[in-house]
């Protein structure tokens, strides 16, 4: 049989095209289709979508050839995990952890679009831009992809990188488990008195914790978790009245704003697919998992998974092999359960009743007092093998 492409991807976010260019830089046919336009070039203030690309993820990232700005990107070598009150605190530093930094950080906008870039320049890539998926159906040697242009695409393998969304997990019947945790993410992207490179903290109290992530400069993006209510009420603040509220919450470390440049926030919930798989069909990214943004594994997990999967089909000779995506399965959901269960365990220990409170106070302590269980903890983080000897 004849297969317009070896690989479909519907979504061409972050996840979808990073691994649409894996793919295509193996020099294996892929279809990206895209319900929006191509990304343009980032320019001007840095957006408010702002993710960290652990040493994994990076790597990834770079083995498809693609060539990410480093005037967008701040590298970060120290996370520090503390309480409100500072009876519980935790420091982690890349050089404890065998490693020279814990990854970038970089906007959203910045790294689609240069992986699209480089999705340009591979001739086995061929993307189809507006257009959304209608219908779907799988035989034995293809699954074919009605799309709502017309056209209608068969491939080997489709993989569903379409978000939390996703209409092709929808028209393949895969069901999803979720959970609202009641709270939302109040993003603030500021300029400040002091810089603010090299190091990302955050800070755990009662209502959710408060984080700060670096970018390039005297610049940092800011995450404020609340309630529903308290997190709508500061979005609706003035700038003074917002500056004010921020430096009075925040560590004093954060130094003196000098600037607000944008606000927005975003409500948390969990939410897992029943299934990765169906005949000749993944999920990967959001489509199959969304987890709670405290730990910022998200972006991270999803290209785990992009890149569990394209090591899979560039080593296999039928990419939709149901043994292949099998063994796709069992690895991603088992160390994807992991970390929902770890993001799941943070937010109620640290935001429950006192007792659970103390515990979490407890648990930084001992990470801290033990180097080698920190180690431990942040290779796995990464991705790495914990176990490695350096």
């Amino acid at each position: 049989m004849q297969w317009d492409h070896e690989i479909i991807i519907v979504g061409g976010g972050m996840v979808g095209a990073a691994l649409a260019a894996r793919l295509g830089h193996a020099g294996i046919s892929v279809g990206l289709v895209e319900r929006g336009h191509a990304p343009t070039p980032p320019s001007g203030d840095y957006d408010l979508r702002i993710s960290s690309l652990n040493a994994r993820s990076l790597a990834f990232v770079k083995a498809s050839g693609t060539m990410l700005p480093e005037e967008r990107c701040c590298p970060f070598r120290h996370i520090d995990v503390a309480n409100q009150d500072g009876s519980g605190h935790s420091l982690f530093s890349a050089q404890d952890s065998g490693m020279e930094d814990f990854g970038i950080f970089i906007e959203n906008r910045t790294l689609q679009y240069a992986l699209w870039q480089r999705l340009e320049n591979l001739p086995s890539i061929t993307c189809y831009t507006q257009c959304v998926p209608l219908s779907t159906m799988a035989t034995s040697t293809a699954r074919m992809l009605e799309l709502d242009n017309g056209q209608t695409l068969s491939a080997r393998l489709i993989v569903g990188a379409d978000g939390a969304r996703s209409t092709l997990r929808e028209l393949a019947g895969i069901s999803t488990s979720s959970y609202d945790y009641h709270q939302r993410a109040l993003i603030i992207n500021v300029e400040t008195e002091l810089p603010q490179q090299d190091v990302s903290w955050q800070c755990f109290t009662p209502t959710g914790p408060i984080a700060m992530l670096p970018l390039p400069g005297q610049r940092a993006s800011l995450v404020w978790y609340d309630g529903d209510e308290a997190s709508k009420a500061r979005e609706q603040l003035s700038d003074d009245a917002l500056q004010m509220a921020i430096e009075t919450a925040f560590p004093k470390r954060l130094g003196k704003l000098t600037r607000i440049v944008a606000r927005g926030s975003f409500p948390i919930k969990r939410q897992h697919a029943k299934r990765y798989i169906s005949k000749r069909l993944a999920l990967i990214g959001d489509a199959a998992h969304v987890v709670h943004p405290l730990a910022g594994q998200g972006l991270n997990i999803g290209l785990h998974d992009a890149d569990t999967l394209a090591e899979i089909i560039i080593q296999g000779r039928d990419p939709g092999d149901y043994l292949n995506l099998l063994r796709f399965e069992c690895q991603r959901r088992a160390a994807n359960q992991a970390m929902i269960a770890a993001t799941d365990s943070f937010h109620h220990l640290f935001t429950g009743a006192k007792p659970l409170r103390q515990l979490g106070d407890l648990s930084l302590q001992l990470a801290e007092r033990f180097p080698f269980a920190k180690r431990m903890m942040m290779q796995q983080a990464n991705g790495l093998n914990p176990f490695k000897m350096f």
